[in-house]
């Protein structure tokens, strides 16, 4: 057993060794930003396409975030209002017009919804397809709850110059505020940058391509020749499947992060976290029971065993353990910094991935009893019936 043990121990400290020399440098958050200035014009328009289900709360500081960036004149928002049952489509009208410009958002009301699609995806080619009557230099895609920095849309259009991109992307800064949040936010954003790490998806000799579905810059054409949305039109990680088809067609992904652009979506309780953790878990594991169960070996080596080899009591193996766990510390403290949370959250990371790992375990179950990707009244992640 403490052959076992002290192998498990080397295996746990040879993955962290890794992740933090050789996993494309995806824990150093500081280097993630863009480094270009933004652009002071802008050429053509940028259309600002913006699912919007029930979103009334949030969508007005959306609409205004847009309506006064810095290259405000080139932009114009279209708002997909998705069936919603609350006053969406009025809150967005109210906020651009209190603004001075109603006449730069258009109000689109979602018709049914086909079959093979999901809601978020038909939305957005609803929008599209309005918007393109403009022929758009840019289209943004972004989230109702993201409140843009005032050159944040000038900035993704500078990097996508200097970087000749198809599709930029930022990660935006997510609600951190509850007990909740901080305890399961940071951990959210560090495992998307491991799954995907950035260095990566802007190399374009490797296959990795993921993207922050909140806020991507795409060009027109780079997304025709991908096959449109329609090439993606079920997938419900749809930021990924829309980088994965641009990468894959021949177009170059750039994804980094942005201290000022936000979500004002708030996860006030532990349950809703979980929620929206386990509306994609399964899925990001193809629905496989053996990919299911390896993720969770892996988690435990890698996040759990630290810990319980630190408290075992055997000299050699809490040494390990605690080798182990200070190079975890040490690799997601740049996130903790990032969100602007106390040092001390550096140390919980294993607990975080234990509620991580019951969420996914949770998807699993949903995805099982066919309420798989329950969002908003509606379940999109169900088991094909061919």
């Amino acid at each position: 057993m403490h052959l076992a043990a002290l192998i498990a121990g080397l295996l746990s400290l040879a993955i962290w060794i890794y992740l933090l020399t050789a996993h494309g440098s995806f824990w150093k958050v500081a280097s993630l930003t863009a480094e270009v200035r933004p652009l002071n014009q802008i050429d053509g328009t940028i259309a600002v396409i913006i699912p919007a289900r029930d979103e009334a709360d949030v969508i007005g500081s959306t609409v205004e975030s847009l309506l006064t960036q810095t290259c405000a004149q080139s932009i114009h928002v279209f708002v997909v209002d998705d069936h919603s049952t609350d006053a969406t489509a009025e809150a967005a009208r109210r906020s651009a017009t209190n603004f001075g410009r109603p006449n730069a958002l258009t109000v689109i009301t979602g018709s049914p919804l086909p079959a093979g699609w999901t809601g978020k995806l038909w939305a957005v080619e609803q929008g599209i397809e309005e918007a393109m009557q403009s022929r758009p230099q840019f289209l943004l895609l972004t989230d109702a709850d993201v409140h843009h920095s005032r050159d944040n849309v000038a900035t993704l259009a500078a990097v996508a110059g200097a970087e000749n991109s198809d599709l930029t992307s930022f990660m935006v800064k997510l609600h951190c505020q509850s007990l909740a949040e901080r305890f399961l936010i940071p951990p959210f954003v560090f495992f998307f940058f491991l799954l995907y790490p950035p260095a990566w998806i802007r190399d374009p000799q490797r296959n990795v391509a993921g993207a922050a579905g909140g806020c991507m810059l795409v060009r027109p054409e780079s997304l025709e020749h991908a096959g449109g949305i329609a090439a993606i039109r079920g997938k419900i990680i749809d930021d990924c499947a829309l980088a994965r088809a641009i990468k894959q067609s021949g177009g170059r992904v750039w994804l980094g992060v942005t201290p000022d652009t936000c979500s004002t979506r708030a996860y006030g309780t532990f349950g809703e976290v979980e929620r929206m953790i386990s509306r994609t878990a399964f899925n990001q594991l193809r629905h496989s029971t053996w990919v299911l169960l390896g993720a969770l070996v892996g988690l435990t080596v890698t996040y759990l065993l630290p810990l319980v080899l630190l408290l075992s009591g055997d000299a050699l193996l809490a040494i390990l353990g605690a080798v182990s766990w200070l190079l975890m510390t040490a690799a997601y403290l740049p996130m903790v910094r990032f969100y602007g949370l106390s040092l001390a959250w550096a140390l919980t990371l294993p607990l975080s991935a234990c509620f991580y790992m019951l969420a996914t375990i949770h998807s699993a179950i949903k995805f099982w009893s066919g309420r798989g990707g329950e969002w908003k009244g509606r379940v999109q992640d169900v088991a094909s019936t061919d």
